[in-house]
């Protein structure tokens, strides 16, 4: 993350200077990091109504259980990982428990919010990353592997590699890679992570043979919708200020994310012959992800480029799980991961110091190869190290408890097996079930019926 309001120095502790506090830019962020937190549970429904109905409140409750737990853990000890002075590689532990917040954090030493907004905002962030990695492991991931997962993935994978770009001190930042609002930390390392998690814990039982078609589409527009009104809390909230710069994340992002939607149905007409709703919210999220890191680098003319780039490119690449015969389940995959690295390579190209002066021109503004040479390298990074932690973070687990359900509490369901729940009742006609003179067994039994 980098604006025009932050220096890229890291500077000895002193306190924050609250008379150079702007209440204007204060409130932006606050604002948008209430927009960033909804993005949460409208991911949670983009992701239930495309899992089968026996498991959409196994789906919404690991979304809801990663709000609870991150905040927790950030506040606790992974913001000052993040964003705490250190070698390069993580923080030190000197803003654990969110105390000295009337300092002034490393290297934002101009900031005109105070610390603690900024430790706010960048919690939503911390939140949703994790939650992203559900889609690639649904209906078959066990909540008692899922809950300390979050917790140890959180600290050792989120908190350094958001140090390594977020911070000024972060060995990326210092290096001159780009990332304005995530596509490495969040996408590119969700998608990495749900990638790993998907091969671990195998296939769903009767995948790919067995049509597991979403149970209810208008939850996945209603999720996608959610998701592009918080986005721009995501991207513009990230210039830290009401500001130019701000204008142009937020038209980017949305023009981005038009285009994707386009480009991604487009596909779907020329392959198949019909351009679909869940094509249309998909490509939509393709495009919110591949703008993310060049939302505040690239011209609003660029945005267009990466978003049809996204959204054809992420239409394609869906079909890799087929190809290559993993299970990602809701294409966590083909969207965030292949959609982050598009757009982090996409700021190689198209970064312009027009939109922001503290960036840098790409290749196709005389900028060379340098830049894209340093998002190459930064893309590669954080998918190794997420790789290699993820894969021992639940092998550590799977020392304990069963990351996978068993055959048994799968073909039941989650949400039944795992949380004693059903997320829909089927009473009689006419309402019967509800009418007190009206015993029980007048009506059909409510059976929970594998869909």
């Amino acid at each position: 993350m980098i604006s025009t309001s932050v220096a890229a120095s890291t500077v000895a502790a002193s306190h924050f200077d609250f008379t150079k506090l702007n209440t204007g830019d204060t409130s932006w962020v606050l604002a948008s990091s209430a927009l960033v937190l909804l993005m949460t549970p409208g991911l949670a429904f983009f992701y239930a109504g495309m899992v089968r109905r026996k498991n959409v409140l196994g789906m919404l409750m690991q979304n809801y259980a990663t709000i609870a737990i991150v905040s927790l853990v950030w506040v606790l000890v992974s913001f000052s990982l993040a964003f705490g002075a250190g070698d390069g590689f993580v923080g030190w532990f000197h803003f654990a428990g969110l105390q000295h917040m009337n300092e002034i954090l490393p290297g934002y030493d101009t900031s005109t919010i105070p610390p603690i907004v900024f430790a706010i905002f960048q919690m939503m962030f911390a939140i949703i990353t994790p939650a992203l990695i559900t889609g690639s492991t649904a209906d078959r991931w066990r909540f008692a592997s899922f809950v300390p997962f979050i917790v140890i993935w959180s600290i050792f994978v989120y908190g350094p590699i958001a140090h390594w770009v977020f911070a000024p001190g972060g060995w990326l930042f210092k290096w001159g890679a780009l990332d304005f609002a995530g596509g490495t930390v969040v996408h590119i390392n969700a998608g990495t992570a749900g990638l790993v998690i998907a091969l671990m814990l195998g296939k769903r039982r009767g995948w790919p043979k067995e049509q597991m078609r979403p149970h209810n589409v208008p939850f996945v527009l209603l999720g996608a919708a959610l998701l592009w009104f918080g986005w721009f809390g995501f991207n513009a909230g990230s210039a830290l200020g009401a500001n130019n710069l701000a204008g142009y994340a937020f038209v980017n992002t949305n023009t981005a994310t038009a285009a994707a939607l386009l480009g991604w149905i487009a596909v779907e007409k020329f392959r198949y012959g019909k351009p679909t709703t869940l094509g249309a919210a998909s490509g939509a999220v393709a495009g919110l992800v591949a703008i993310t890191p060049a939302a505040g680098f690239v011209s609003p003319m660029g945005s267009i480029l990466i978003g049809v780039l996204a959204g054809g490119g992420c239409a394609f690449a869906i079909s890799l799980k087929s190809k290559f015969g993993f299970d990602d389940s809701l294409d966590v995959v083909g969207v965030h991961l292949v959609g982050g690295i598009i757009g982090s390579l996409c700021v190689g190209l198209l970064s312009t110091v027009d939109t922001n002066a503290a960036g840098t021109d790409g290749l196709f503004y005389g900028g060379g190869f340098t830049l894209l040479g340093k998002q190459a390298v930064a893309v590669v990074c954080v998918i190794g190290y997420c790789a290699v932690m993820t894969f021992i973070i639940m092998k550590v687990i799977g020392l304990f408890t069963n990351n996978r359900v068993t055959e048994e509490d799968e073909i039941t369901g989650l949400d039944l097996a795992l949380h004693g729940e059903s997320a829909y009742e089927f009473g009689a006609a006419g309402g019967l079930a509800h009418r007190e003179d009206v015993p029980a067994e007048a009506g059909p039994a409510n059976s929970e019926v594998t869909v």
